[in-house]
């Protein structure tokens, strides 16, 4: 069959949040309010939602389960809380994780004075339940992807220059998401926000515009 791309827009996200209360939201695949038994998950990624919250604004302590959640923060601090006894700030340039296991709770806020994007990405685990775990990684290079194996995924951070070029991972299922800048795959240029779904990727690259910042995650097979 070969390789499959299917390109979605910033624009077709959907619109959530709460801007009363300092929170815009955009998700990239049904969520919430927003239902679409046709844009559920592509692989093991259920989610990507970029979260704006401007200074003092966040979401309260809310549950989760059976699902890896991996946060990058584009801009500004974000402050997390969980019921596992962990409290860490997370900047540009970390990843955090959290994997919700059989349940946890936790809180999202910006406690700073500047406003707070960041991107959010839900994954199936392999198996679910297990007790909760929690992990950040500060300053992640370009060069060491982040690997999720409870998911049977990785994560390559990749920061561009104009007219640098990176390789998309020859994988069954590959998530890429533009974070910042623009950038050009297989002939479509992307901008912030932008996102393309690739099913039996190889050989594939992306180039650079301008200066970028992309988020790739490379994704096995689907399961039962």
């Amino acid at each position: 069959m070969g390789t499959v791309i299917s390109v979605r827009y910033a624009d077709d996200r959907y619109p959530g949040g709460d801007l009363s209360a300092g929170i815009e939201s955009f998700h990239a695949f049904s969520f919430g309010e927003f239902y679409d038994p046709d844009n559920l998950r592509f692989g093991a990624v259920l989610a990507c939602n970029e979260e704006r919250l401007a200074p003092g604004a966040g979401f309260g302590e809310h549950p989760h389960s059976h699902t890896e959640i991996v946060t990058w923060v584009v801009e500004g601090e974000l402050t997390h809380r969980d019921s596992a006894g962990n409290a860490t700030v997370v900047r540009p340039g970390d990843v955090q994780r959290l994997s919700a296991g059989g349940g946890v709770r936790h809180v999202e806020r910006n406690d700073g004075g500047q406003p707070l994007v960041f991107v959010q990405m839900w994954l199936a685990p392999l198996a679910p339940g297990g007790a909760p775990r929690y992990e950040i990684v500060h300053g992640i290079a370009d060069s060491t992807p982040y690997a999720l194996p409870e998911a049977g995924a990785m994560l390559h951070v990749r920061r561009l220059q104009d007219g640098e070029r990176t390789a998309i991972p020859d994988a069954v299922y590959a998530y890429l998401h533009v974070v910042r800048g623009l950038v050009v795959l297989a002939g479509v240029e992307l901008g912030p926000g932008d996102s393309a779904r690739i099913t039996d990727s190889a050989g594939l690259e992306v180039a650079a515009d301008e200066p970028a910042e992309v988020l790739i995650w490379e994704l096995g097979p689907d399961r039962p």
